[in-house]
């Protein structure tokens, strides 16, 4: 199954550089921990680095993130990212 994924680098509110991914999850029937941990490790294995991620899916006519904390309150302020890349899993 191939998933859309944004791989993004910002900066921290500590001056360093987080890198993150937020996956386009259609369906999160299911446990949203196993499938985030497998998303993550499947980019990771591609080479990338990932320190935070999270789920972006819709409920209705909204949009709503599952995953690190600090990233899921960056991305409800932003939205969701435009995909840069899509992984197969």
């Amino acid at each position: 199954m191939k998933v859309n994924m944004a791989h993004l680098r910002e900066r921290s509110t500590t001056g360093g550089w987080i890198n993150f991914a937020v996956f386009d999850a259609k369906s999160t029937a299911g446990s949203n921990d196993a499938l985030l941990a497998q998303l993550t490790q499947a980019a990771r294995n591609t080479g990338m680095a990932i320190d935070q991620s999270a789920l972006a899916f819709r409920v209705g006519n909204r949009v709503q993130f599952y995953g690190s904390r600090s990233l899921v309150d960056y991305l409800s302020k932003r939205g969701v990212p435009r995909w840069t890349h899509s992984i197969d899993i």
